[in-house]
């Protein structure tokens, strides 16, 4: 039995509508070229002070740049696999340089990318705030400080119960 036309014509434009999340991901390789900015920008700001620089603040300098690269390293994943999982395969299989989860993350796996990626992210910002502490004159604020550990919990406690709805839905899938 054949399907009725405007059926037919309605299920093509739904998945034509895909298209739509194209734009999204132009505007984050923009974004990720703006963390690229930042990055340098910070790193030429701290070099001329390198040589006079305390641990803490070789530390402090290099968590910085680690949280950037962290955040690039989530922008290029929601990226590439989102445009895989909801817009088209990007034609690079037999390119020698694909990553290797490409075409392998799905939804579920870019939920825990995700999730890992912000609560590493968080964890600097709480190291960070903390090794600030140890420099003179700075006092303590224990709210601020409150606050960002009770957001960096939130954030593990997330990615926990995704982890577990994650797993069970897989036991339910398996059995």
């Amino acid at each position: 039995m054949k399907k009725p036309a405007l059926e037919t014509a309605l299920e093509r434009g739904l998945f034509a509508s895909r298209w739509l999340m194209a734009p999204f991901y132009v505007g984050l390789v923009i974004a990720l070229a703006a963390l690229l900015v930042v990055f340098f920008q910070e790193l030429f700001r701290e070099l001329p002070h390198i040589l006079a620089m305390t641990p803490e603040d070789a530390i402090l300098m290099a968590l910085t740049l680690i949280d950037l690269s962290l955040a690039a390293n989530l922008l290029v994943i929601v990226i590439l696999s989102g445009y895989e999982n909801f817009v088209s395969k990007i034609d690079t299989a037999s390119h020698e340089d694909r990553p290797d989860w490409m075409g392998t993350v799905d939804f579920s796996g870019l939920k825990m990318k995700l999730i890992a990626s912000i609560v590493a992210i968080s964890a600097i910002a709480l190291l960070k705030a903390f090794l600030k502490l140890t420099e003179p004159g700075i006092a303590l604020d224990q709210p601020r400080l409150f606050w960002l550990v009770v957001v960096h919990l939130s954030f593990v406690v997330s990615g926990v119960l995704l982890a577990l709805m994650d797993w069970l839905n897989s036991k339910v899938k398996a059995g």
